[in-house]
C-alpha cells in the first residue's frame, strides 16, 4: 500500500479481493425480518438470509434473550471428558428426535466447516477401528461444496476453492455431479478401499443444483452394495430449507451420518453439528475404539446451544416449515420471470433456494456476475454470484410473497443494468 493510498479497514474480510473491498465496504448495522440496514440508513432485502442460514429472520429478541439468560446462568464451560451442559444434552435429545436417523447421537462443533472435517475423521477412524484401515478413500461430487476447514477444502468440488493450497487431504476421488454410472465405476475400481461418500442433498454454492431424479436412490443403493458409508452434508439444507425438518428425509435416505449447521441457530451463534447413526456410535460408544481424539474449544458451548433450542422453539411454533412448503411454489413462479430474460440461462428451484445461471455469452465479459449483484445492492437487494455465474437466492422463512415479488423485480432491473454495462466494456483479450 502506498502512503498515499488510504486504509479504508483493516478488517481482512473472508472470500474477499481485498484491493476490491477497500474501495467499496458495506457495514450492516441492525436487522429485522428479511431486512438489512447499513450504517448510512440504506435498507436491503436479504435475499440469502445471509450465508444461507438467517431462517427465521434477523432481529429476533427471543434468540437475543436466549443467550444472555445463558451466559449470565453459565456461558461457557469445557466438555471434554465426562464434563458437560444442560442446553448441549437438550439440544442434543431435539435433534436426535429429528434427524431422518433411528437411535441418532449429536456431536457439536463451531459451524459447518468443523462438522465437516469432524465427519471425516469419524469414518477413516470407524474404519481403522473395525480392522480395515485400508479404506481411507473419500467420494464427493463435482460442484460440492463442503466447508474451508483442511479436510472441507481437500473435499471441495469447487475448483477454485481447492487450487493452490496443495494436497491437504489424499485419498478423495471426485465424480459428476449427478452421474450414478460414473460413480458406481468408482465404486468398482476403488472396492474394498472407500470409506465414505459425501454429498449434498442440493448442491448449493456450486450453483443451486438440484439432483436428477432417482439420483440419490440410486447413489443409497451403492453404498449399501459396495458397504461404503453414506455421509450427507446437510449445512444449508438441514433445519427447514427444503421444507423438511432434513433434506435427507424429502429424497428418502438413511445416512449414517450428517452433517448440518446454520440454520440450527439461524447463525445467532456459531453451532454445528454431526448426527451419527448407531454404526457409526456402535465402536466408539460400545467397543474397543477408546478415547477418540477430537473435539474443539467450544464443542457443545451452553450459549450456542441454548440458542439452538429457541431457535428451534420459533421454527417449530410459528410453523416455518410448512411456512416454507407454502412459499416454495411461490419463489418457483416468481424466479421463472427471470428465464425469460437474455442474460439468463436457466433458473434452477429446489424448496427456498433457487440459482439464476447467467448467460455464458454475457460471462465472458470479466466481472459481469459480480457487477449485476452490485447492480442489485445499488437497489436494495442482496445476493451474490456463486462459482463466478450464478445468482443466489436462499431468503429467510419468514420473508414474504410481496418481498419476493419485490426480490425479482430488483434482480430484473439489475439484469438489465448489467447487460448495458456489459455491452459498453472492451471485448475479452
Amino acid at each position: 500500500m502506498s502512503d498515499s493510498t488510504p486504509r479504508r479497514t483493516r478488517f481482512w474480510h473472508p472470500f474477499s479481493n481485498m484491493v476490491e473491498v477497500a474501495a467499496d465496504e458495506v457495514v450492516f448495522d441492525h436487522g429485522e425480518g428479511a431486512w438489512l440496514w447499513d450504517e448510512a440508513g440504506r435498507r436491503y432485502l436479504d435475499a440469502t438470509a445471509a450465508l444461507w442460514y438467517c431462517n427465521v429472520g434477523h432481529g429476533r429478541r427471543e434468540l437475543a434473550e436466549a443467550a444472555a439468560t445463558q451466559m449470565v446462568r453459565l456461558a461457557a464451560c469445557s466438555n471434554f471428558g465426562q464434563l458437560a451442559n444442560r442446553p448441549a444434552l437438550d439440544l442434543a435429545d431435539r435433534i436426535a428426535a429429528l434427524a431422518p436417523i433411528e437411535d441418532a447421537a449429536v456431536f457439536f462443533t463451531s459451524g459447518g466447516s468443523e462438522s465437516v472435517d469432524t465427519a471425516v475423521k469419524m469414518v477413516r477412524r470407524y474404519w481403522t477401528v473395525c480392522g480395515q484401515p485400508e479404506r481411507q478413500m473419500i467420494v464427493v461430487r463435482e460442484g460440492a461444496y463442503h466447508g474451508m476447514a483442511g479436510y472441507g477444502t481437500s473435499l471441495a468440488g469447487i475448483e477454485g476453492n481447492y487450487q493452490g493450497f496443495g494436497e491437504l487431504l489424499p485419498g478423495v476421488v471426485r465424480v459428476p455431479a449427478d452421474d450414478a454410472a460414473a460413480l458406481a465405476r468408482v465404486f468398482h475400481e476403488h472396492r474394498g478401499r472407500l470409506a465414505a461418500f459425501f454429498g449434498e442433498p442440493v448442491i448449493g454454492a456450486g450453483g443451486v443444483r438440484p439432483p436428477v431424479e432417482g439420483y440419490w436412490t440410486e447413489v443409497a443403493r451403492l453404498c449399501r452394495e459396495f458397504d461404503v458409508l453414506l455421509a450427507v452434508d446437510e449445512v444449508v439444507t438441514g433445519f427447514g430449507r427444503l421444507g423438511e425438518w432434513f433434506g435427507s428425509r424429502r429424497f428418502g435416505l438413511k445416512p449414517d451420518l450428517i452433517t448440518a449447521a446454520k440454520g440450527v441457530t439461524s447463525g445467532y451463534a456459531p453451532l454445528g453439528v454431526v448426527i451419527c447413526g448407531p454404526r457409526i456410535q456402535e465402536p466408539f460408544w460400545h467397543g474397543n475404539a477408546g478415547l477418540f481424539r477430537h473435539g474443539y474449544t467450544y464443542s457443545a458451548h451452553p450459549t450456542a446451544c441454548a440458542v439452538g433450542l429457541a431457535n428451534l422453539k420459533i421454527v417449530e411454533s410459528e410453523r416455518l416449515i410448512e411456512r416454507v412448503r407454502s412459499l416454495i411454489p411461490v419463489l418457483a413462479r416468481e424466479v421463472e420471470r427471470l428465464a425469460r430474460r437474455s442474460s439468463v440461462a436457466q433458473v434452477r428451484t429446489a424448496g427456498l433456494l433457487a440459482g439464476i445461471e447467467l448467460d455464458p455469452v454475457l460471462l465472458q465479459t470479466p466481472g459481469f456476475a459480480d457487477r449485476v449483484v452490485k447492480e442489485a445492492r445499488e437497489r436494495g437487494v442482496l445476493t451474490r454470484a456463486l462459482v463466478g455465474k450464478a445468482l443466489q437466492i436462499s431468503p429467510p422463512f419468514v420473508i414474504s410473497e410481496e418481498q419476493i415479488r419485490l426480490l425479482v423485480d430488483t434482480l430484473e432491473a439489475a439484469l438489465d443494468a448489467g447487460s448495458a454495462w456489459a455491452a459498453q466494456q472492451p471485448p475479452a483479450a
